[in-house]
């Protein structure tokens, strides 16, 4: 008997050395390195190039039938509109949250709204008594839906084979194991496999296969970046225990947008739709205080007024603190010192503290101005105008650009009940005036802050 073979493999790249090291030279990531057992090749005649006799099947573009169905509804609004419009066939989805985000229970709600179909749902970490006490408390109930409890990934795939369901579950992927690796469940050969395999056989039966898959302590979905590259949709699942919201955001969708995202409000009936997040972003708003600024930004074709707060206050230390929470830290860096350097004001020796209300995360340049506006509030300790949106991109220069989709941001503020939005002179000109709210063009970042403080 041949001794065995042990490599290490960084869980966080994929790369391997063959012996410890405790910073991966791939990834930059410290104590990732895993011994696993080396998995000899396989025969050539097992897992070779196919022989002359074997031909792969080859067909011409227009042989290939789309009459079939190609999207499944999943009867969830915000769901089906982050997927692209529901669940392409075939397709492989990833889902990522924390622990107890409420991942597993997105996927019962989901098979509830799957009426007709044909549902698998196969876990590795609940019992079947577990499941059917979420489904009683949740109140779902769907007939189509069969469950199985199984990490054994041959079983997995000899029972989506037989059954041939629309939709497959499989929750986790970390609990999955192939039977011819010998390396843990969860390690990166495992999870490369196992999704592979389910990769295959998504495309060849049709079936739909959800993975679901658990987070590092820095947020990124657990397991090498190629798992990511491998499946067709990346779901994230976001937001804290302690709160009662929930952000649903794509990070790859080969079949739609990667800018939508859908809110839910978790309740003692599971997850709720939120149909207008501006309203609950800003319903806990504090009127009077100085340091707040409304704005709109976007989520793929939506948009949300959201809260921009900001704190500043002498430093107690040698070295100013800066902190953004759901805003971008490089652009807070460079918004101060264009407000250093136009304004003259004098924040060298102050700790400044930006925060998007609500836990969403806005990368839209549009939401400049209103970020600038909260910090300048704050530092003279003067309110900004409660009923006032603010829009804008700022550049280096102090100018105020121009954001997309103006119209739709104007129109959400007017829907809302806001009486100004301020916004750049260029796109002033091209919006169609709403009854009761005043445009207030601007062109300098200095003309915006006085526009609204």
């Amino acid at each position: 008997m041949s001794k065995q073979r042990t490599r290490f493999v960084c869980q966080s790249c994929g790369a391997i050395a063959s012996r410890w090291v405790g910073k991966c030279p791939s990834c930059g990531n410290w104590e990732t390195y895993v011994e696993e057992i080396e998995t000899p090749a396989a025969p050539s005649g097992a897992r070779g190039p196919r022989s002359a006799t074997t031909r792969a099947e080859v067909v011409t573009l227009d042989q290939v039938s789309v009459q079939q169905e190609l999207r499944i509804l999943t009867g969830i609004g915000e769901f089906d509109r982050v997927l692209g419009g529901g669940i392409m066939a075939g397709s492989i989805i990833l889902v990522g949250g924390d622990p107890g985000v409420g991942k597993s229970t997105l996927m019962a709600q989901m098979c509830a709204g799957l009426k007709g179909r044909t549902i698998l749902y196969i876990t590795g970490e609940e019992s079947l008594r577990q499941i059917k006490m979420r489904a009683d408390r949740l109140g779902v109930y769907n007939p189509g839906v069969s469950l199985m409890t199984e990490t054994n990934l041959s079983l997995i795939v000899g029972a989506i084979r037989d059954l041939a369901p629309d939709v497959a579950i499989v929750d986790s992927i970390q609990t999955t194991y192939h039977p011819e690796i010998e390396s843990a469940p969860g390690s990166v050969a495992q999870v490369r496999e196992c999704t592979a395999a389910l990769m295959h056989l998504a495309k060849t039966t049709g079936t739909s296969i959800f993975i679901v898959g658990h987070v590092t302590k820095e947020g990124t979905i657990a397991g090498p970046k190629v798992l990511e590259h491998m499946v067709d949709t990346v779901l994230q699942f976001e937001g804290e225990r302690t709160h009662l919201y929930r952000i649903l955001r794509t990070t790859k969708n080969r079949y739609g947008s990667t800018n939508e995202i859908g809110v839910f409000e978790m309740g003692e009936q599971g997850l709720v739709e939120v149909a207008n997040p501006s309203s609950v972003f800003l319903s806990e708003r504090s009127y009077g205080a100085s340091g707040s600024v409304i704005t709109a930004t976007l989520e793929g074709s939506r948009p949300i007024l959201v809260e921009a707060q900001a704190l500043v206050t002498p430093t107690s230390y040698g070295v100013p603190q800066r902190s953004a929470t759901g805003f971008d830290y490089k652009r807070l860096q460079m918004l101060l010192a264009v407000l250093e350097k136009r304004l003259g004001l004098g924040l060298g020796q102050y700790d400044v503290f930006v925060n998007i209300a609500g836990g969403v995360r806005v990368d839209d340049p549009a939401v400049d101005l209103a970020v600038a506006a909260a910090i300048v509030s704050s530092f003279r300790d003067v309110p900004a105008e409660s009923e006032a949106v603010v829009i804008g991109e700022i550049g280096l220069g102090g100018e105020i650009r121009t954001v997309v989709q103006a119209d739709q941001r104007v129109a959400e503020a007017a829907k809302l009940g806001f009486k100004t939005v301020v916004l750049p002179e260029a796109n002033a000109r091209k919006t169609t005036p709403r009854d009761g709210v005043e445009l207030r063009p601007v062109a300098a970042v200095a003309f915006g802050i006085d526009a609204v403080i």
